[in-house]
């Protein structure tokens, strides 16, 4: 049997703790819960956990530090939790690395769906295929996804837009040769616009196939998360059109 999804919940409000706990467990996760940001710190680093539930008030070390002290060491999926739903607290918890929120007090079913689309994008396999746009397909160059080996390989597996290089089978990026480290939900949203690139994709859309929302969510997880893949991979790869969306230039 495969090992039960551990969750690290951070909420100082106990009633809150408890009752989330005990909600997640009855569907089979494993949670390991803290009361402030600093304990919450300490058992990100003493574990290992498969998501991050944190919520945005928290003692001492508050959801948004925390979330960026995670993010300098770890990809792993973080989930937001916001009491108010303020737009101040939404913008800075997705600045800071997080990959969706949601408001409290939340539905246990609307939590657990958001849990699961969070695990699945940190999980996926691609397709199998060809892929869209340009292909890295000469052996012998110096180049990090160059994996040749003869007959039979994927030649389709390696893209390419200008100094970035995309390893579609691998989940590797690199930037002018360096590897780029992105967040689960950032590279579901680069190799969404890789497979469609020098084509407008708008929010909606990306909403519904990179954050499996199926229903209309709010477009600001969409602008922040474009806004921090751009600092990874160059402002200039991804192209806003205004009124209608983003596309990758080819």
């Amino acid at each position: 049997m495969p090992a039960p999804v551990t969750i690290l919940l951070v909420e100082d409000d106990a009633v809150i703790r408890r009752s989330v706990t005990m909600a997640l467990e009855r569907y089979g996760y494993r949670v390991t819960a803290a009361a402030d940001g600093l304990t919450g710190l300490e058992l990100f680093r003493e574990g290992r956990h498969d998501l991050l539930l944190l919520d945005v008030m928290l003692p001492g070390l508050d959801g948004i530090g925390l979330c960026r002290r995670i993010r300098e060491t770890s990809m792993d999926p973080v989930l937001m939790m916001s009491a108010r739903g303020d737009a101040l607290d939404v913008v800075s918890g997705l600045e800071a690395g997080a990959d969706d929120y949601v408001v409290k007090p939340v539905d246990t079913a609307v939590l657990v769906a958001r849990i699961r689309s969070l695990l699945r994008r940190a999980t996926f396999t691609p397709a199998p295929g060809p892929a869209a746009g340009p292909v890295l397909d000469r052996p012998g160059l110096s180049d990090p996804l160059d994996r040749s080996e003869g007959p039979g390989r994927d030649r389709h597996a390696r893209l390419v837009f200008g100094d970035l290089a995309i390893d579609t089978g691998g989940l590797e990026v690199f930037r002018a040769g360096e590897p780029v480290a992105l967040a689960p939900t950032e590279l579901r949203l680069l190799l969404e616009f890789a497979a469609n690139p020098g084509i407008v994709l708008d929010r909606q859309t990306l909403l519904r196939d990179v954050w499996d929302y199926g229903w209309d969510g709010d477009s600001r997880v969409v602008d922040l998360c474009v806004q921090r893949l751009r600092k990874k991979i160059g402002a200039e790869r991804i192209e806003t059109v205004r009124g209608f969306g983003y596309k990758l230039r080819r």
